[in-house]
């Protein structure tokens, strides 16, 4: 099982949405998301609660949580969206930084924008790594 890390600063946009979608997108047999924050804040943003129940997936009971340098050793890759050199650095572990947006306080209409593109993301990273959901095989009919 591999753990792909998803780090901003608060824990409470961008990687939350980040980590919904990977896991959502994902073979959960294959891989795992989770996120954290270099300072968790209180509780994930009102408006993105709200952009990712349009969609269907539920963050209310989700809980902002710290990066730390163990979270980080656990993981097959980091995938940062603004903590910059806040960030742990662990030998060998992949990574990449995504300039995202951070949707605290922005439109609903901004947050859907960010919400998409970190979709859209997501789906690449999934593809790349091979870690699609399989398909169900079905016989044709007759």
């Amino acid at each position: 099982m591999k753990t792909y890390l998803f780090a901003c600063i608060h824990n409470a946009g961008r990687s939350q949405m980040a980590a919904a979608w990977f896991n959502q997108l994902a073979d959960p047999l294959q891989a795992r998301g989770v996120s954290a924050g270099t300072e968790p804040g209180p509780r994930v943003h009102s408006e993105v609660l709200q952009a990712m129940r349009e969609i269907g997936i539920d963050l209310s009971r989700a809980v902002p949580r710290k990066l730390t340098a163990e979270l980080a050793a656990g993981a097959s890759m980091l995938i940062t969206m603004g903590c910059g050199e806040a960030c742990p650095v662990v030998a060998g572990l992949r990574r990449e930084d995504w300039p995202l947006d951070d949707p605290k306080g922005k439109p609903v209409a901004r947050v859907r924008e960010i919400r998409e593109e970190i979709r859209a993301r997501i789906a690449g990273l999934v593809a790349r790594e091979g870690l699609g959901k399989p398909v169900p095989f079905t016989l044709p009919p007759g």
